[in-house]
C-alpha cells in the first residue's frame, strides 16, 4: 500500500516539474521586462511618487493602457515610445507580473 502512494506521489511530482519550470522561466522573463518599467515605476512596481504605481494593477487596465500608448490613442511623455517595445504577449507577461505584486 505504501509502495503504491509513493508511485502516485512520484508521478505526480514528475508530471508537475516541467510546469514548475516553465512557470519559473515565464516569471523570470516577466521580472526582467519589468526591470525596464523600474527607472519611473520603482522597482517592482512600487513608484515613490510622479508616476503611476503598477505593483497590483488589475491586468486589463494595465494592457488596455499599454495598447493605448502604442497607438497613440493616449497621450505620453515617454511611454508611447517605450509601449511600441513590446508586443501584445508581452504587455500580457507584464500584465501578470505587476498584477501580483503587492502595493
Amino acid at each position: 500500500m505504501i509502495k503504491k502512494y509513493l508511485f502516485v506521489i512520484t508521478c505526480a511530482l514528475g508530471l508537475a516539474f516541467p510546469a514548475i519550470q516553465a512557470q519559473a522561466e515565464v516569471d523570470k522573463h516577466a521580472r526582467n521586462l519589468a526591470a525596464s518599467c523600474a527607472a519611473c515605476h520603482g522597482t517592482s512596481g512600487h513608484s515613490a511618487g510622479g508616476t503611476p504605481v503598477l505593483a497590483g494593477m488589475d491586468k486589463a487596465l494595465f494592457i488596455g493602457s499599454m495598447k493605448d500608448f502604442k497607438s497613440g490613442a493616449r497621450p505620453a511623455t515617454v511611454m508611447h515610445q517605450h509601449a511600441k517595445g513590446y508586443t501584445d504577449d508581452e504587455f500580457s507577461l507584464l500584465a501578470d507580473f505587476f498584477a501580483v505584486q503587492k502595493r
